[in-house]
């Protein structure tokens, strides 16, 4: 037996079920849209300060001591080793610690470690570009030296050789 009212609404829930999925399909197309245009903006505001030019004034550290901790492990054995980090410090002299990145490493991960970690404790004073502060990357180079082990070579100083 057919029963044309129970089919009707069987289509009419179908048809319905069917807008509601285009409806949030358009939505999220939309949202999607919105959200690569947003990010596109973000980030062409963040890449802003890469065109600003060199600062006129760079950013000066305001910490009194290194916030950098020797491995114990290392100290022990009386390793040394050099690290490079790659540091972005916004407008407010703050170092951004999700964009820090290790430009050189030592070879040794505890001194890696250690850089990364001692990094985010780091302050300055925002560099400066015709008075107004401005974001920055820049290269800070972290020394890891054992007070009884004779210098590194590339730390000592070589005497300019006269022609």
């Amino acid at each position: 037996m057919y029963d044309a009212a129970a089919t009707s609404g069987v289509s009419r829930y179908r048809a319905r079920r069917s807008r509601a999925s285009l409806l949030a399909l358009g939505l999220m197309t939309l949202g999607s849209l919105a959200c690569s245009e947003r990010s596109r903006s973000l980030r062409a505001a963040s890449e802003a300060w890469w065109r600003a030019g060199q600062p006129d004034e760079p950013p000066q550290m305001l910490n009194t001591s290194l916030p950098f901790e020797y491995p114990v492990a290392q100290y022990l054995r009386r390793v040394q080793g050099n690290v490079t980090l790659r540091l972005f410090v916004d407008t407010t002299g703050t170092v951004v610690t999700d964009s820090t990145r290790l430009e050189r490493s030592s070879g040794i991960p505890a001194f890696d470690s250690s850089a990364l970690a001692g990094a985010a404790r780091l302050r300055f004073r925002a560099a400066r570009l015709r008075g107004t502060a401005i974001a920055v990357a820049m290269l800070f180079p972290v020394h890891f030296r054992h007070p009884e082990v004779p210098a590194v070579p590339s730390d000592t100083p070589v005497p300019a050789v006269p022609r």
